[in-house]
C-alpha cells in the first residue's frame, strides 16, 4: 500500500510538487502522465526516499521511506529513466552483483521473465537499447518487490520491444503496485488500470482511464493546456 498525504517538495524556494495526495493498492498499474518538468520524477523519488518531502507524509506499507529507508527499498524496485548500468560488465555479472546486494539467491527466474537467456555472456555495452532496458527491469524485479516504479520504461525502444515490455508489465502486475511514467499516451491505454496526470506539480486527474482509443490523449491535452 502506498499512502501520500499533503506532500510538497520545494527546491531553493521553488515548488516542484504541491498538495500531492493519493493511495495505491496491490494489483494497480498506474499510468503517470505529465509534460516535461511537471513533477513526475520528483514524485517517484519522493516515494523511493531519495528525496525528503518539505511537508506532508508518505508511507510505503506503513513505513516512512526516509526514516526506514532500507526497509522500504526492500519492498520496491526502480527503473530510472536513464537506466544506469555498469556497461563494462557482462549481463550475468551485473545481475549477480545486484542479486548479491539484495540477498537474492538466484537470477534465473527474472532472466527468463524478461527474455535475457541468450544475452547473459554479452557485455552490457554491446546490447541494443531494448535489451539494456530488459537488464534494468530484471534488476528492478530481483527480490520480488511489492512495488515497481518505472520511469519511461519503453523510451527509445522500437515498437516490437515496446510491446514486449508492456506485456511483461501486465504479466507481473497481479501481486504488485506498478507506477510507470511515459510520454506514449497509447501505452497508458494499453497497459494502465488507473490514470494519474500531474501538471505544474499538482495532480489534476486521478482515476479510471477514459475508455476509447484516443480518449487518454484527449483528456491529457485538455488538462495540461495543449
Amino acid at each position: 500500500m502506498i499512502s501520500v498525504a499533503g506532500v510538497e517538495k520545494t527546491f531553493a524556494g521553488k515548488v516542484a510538487v504541491a498538495e500531492l495526495s493519493f493511495r495505491a493498492k496491490t494489483g494497480e498499474i498506474i499510468g503517470f502522465l505529465g509534460p516535461n518538468g511537471a513533477g513526475k520524477t520528483t514524485t517517484m523519488r519522493l516515494l523511493l526516499g531519495y528525496l525528503a518531502p518539505t511537508r506532508g507524509k508518505i508511507e510505503i506499507s506503513g513505513r516512512d521511506p526516509r526514516d526506514q529507508r532500507m526497509a522500504v527499498l526492500r519492498l520496491m524496485g526502480y527503473l530510472p529513466e536513464n537506466n544506469p548500468l555498469y556497461t563494462e560488465m557482462r549481463v550475468n555479472e551485473y545481475l549477480q552483483f545486484v542479486a548479491a546486494v539484495k540477498s537474492v539467491p538466484t537470477i534465473a527466474d527474472k532472466v527468463r521473465a524478461v527474455g535475457l537467456e541468450e544475452m547473459l555472456d554479452k557485455k552490457i555495452e554491446e546490447l541494443s537499447r531494448g535489451y539494456k532496458q530488459r537488464v534494468g527491469l530484471a534488476a528492478a524485479l530481483l527480490g520480488d518487490p511489492q512495488i515497481l516504479v518505472l520511469d519511461e520504461p519503453t523510451s527509445g525502444l522500437d515498437p516490437l520491444e515496446q510491446d514486449k515490455i508492456r506485456r511483461l508489465i501486465r504479466q507481473i502486475a497481479k501481486n504488485k503496485i506498478i507506477i510507470f511514467s511515459t510520454h506514449i499516451l497509447s501505452e497508458v491505454e494499453d497497459v494502465a488500470t488507473r490514470l494519474m496526470i500531474i501538471n505544474h506539480g499538482r495532480i489534476v486527474f486521478d482515476g479510471k482511464k477514459p475508455k476509447g482509443r484516443g480518449a487518454v490523449e484527449k483528456l491529457f491535452k485538455k488538462l495540461v493546456g495543449y
